[in-house]
């Protein structure tokens, strides 16, 4: 009775992935070619230089996101990474962490627009990032791997597709958030829509924007370290490790290594969208345009209001 019930639907999963894999496997072998070579080119910027060179320039990003107390404590954390001897896991984690999110990016940001723009876009894409959320981040290694195979780009597109749905939710929530009244002082201006989004909408959405960009790297930092179940390299690797050998020490090592670049990256990306340290003339430079334009819309507004406004009618003094 519990067979005939039963919907396999598992099976047809199965069999929907092997007609894709045989069917269309050289575009699975391109994609992998073009990730991995970013990838390695991204591994080699990291790993090559010498460790004090990489040092003075976290430092460096460091001072001009927060200041000196951050610009220290960062010196700090990566100088206590190489103590541990986890410099090159630390620095293989932050490139895959780094070509994740930037894929994450170029896909979220340009559909949280589309879904701001266009209603039906948004009623598609919620529900898809609401199974992307739910979904737990270990499923997601079994698709990769059976269409990328063990290596750094199954462990690079599960990340993406984990860490994908704040930069969507965000961008759109920021781009909806712009007050309307801005836009149709563009649109009263002659501007078009491609250059009211540029110079109205995403300046002014930009802190939302960056919030999104902050969660992408976050989750990808999270999903980066499971990722190395399927052979992505890191600091994921010595986490597994300690765990099949109950080794404390080392996941203790591994893990505080983790949380020091989580830090570091989250108040680097929390400082370039809130516009703290010299990131300030940058964000001012990027919003100039937007705070025009809302100045003026509300010069529109007040030329409207004084010209809807009858004059008073002129009565001769009563004697």
């Amino acid at each position: 009775m519990n067979d005939f019930l039963r919907i396999p639907l598992g099976q047809w999963v199965e069999n929907g992935i092997d007609f894709i894999t045989d069917t269309f496997g050289f575009v699975f072998d391109f994609i992998k070619l073009i990730i991995s070579s970013v990838a390695d080119g991204m591994n080699f910027v990291f790993t090559s230089p010498p460790f004090w060179i990489m040092l003075i320039i976290f430092a460096v990003l460091a001072f001009v996101a927060r200041g000196w107390l951050f610009s220290l404590g960062t010196t700090l954390g990566f100088l206590l990474i190489l103590s541990l001897d986890q410099w090159e896991n630390a620095m293989d984690t932050m490139a895959l962490v780094l070509v994740a999110a930037a894929i994450a990016v170029f896909i979220s940001v340009p559909l949280g627009i589309l879904a701001a723009k266009y209603r039906t876009v948004s009623t598609i894409v919620k529900p898809v990032l609401d199974f992307l959320q739910t979904m737990p981040a270990f499923v997601y290694l079994i698709p990769a791997l059976i269409l990328f195979r063990i290596g750094d780009v199954p462990g690079i597109v599960a990340t993406v597709l984990f860490a994908l749905a704040p930069g969507v939710r965000l961008t759109e929530l920021g781009i909806r958030g712009v007050d309307s009244e801005v836009v149709e002082a563009g649109q009263a201006f002659g501007s078009s829509p491609g250059r009211i989004l540029r110079q109205i909408q995403l300046p002014l959405a930009l802190p939302s924007i960056m919030a999104g960009i902050n969660q992408v790297i976050m989750l990808s930092l999270s999903m980066v370290v499971i990722a190395s179940m399927v052979g992505a390299g890191g600091l994921g690797q010595p986490v597994i490790q300690s765990l099949s050998r109950a080794d404390v020490a080392l996941g203790f090592e591994a893990g505080l290594s983790v949380v020091i670049l989580a830090i570091f990256l989250d108040r680097l990306t929390a400082s370039f969208g809130s516009g703290k340290g010299y990131f300030r003339f940058i964000i001012e430079s990027f919003n100039v345009r937007g705070r025009r334009a809302e100045s003026a819309a509300v010069d529109a507004a007040a030329q409207s209001d004084a010209a809807t406004t009858e004059p008073a009618e002129l009565t001769p003094p009563v004697r």
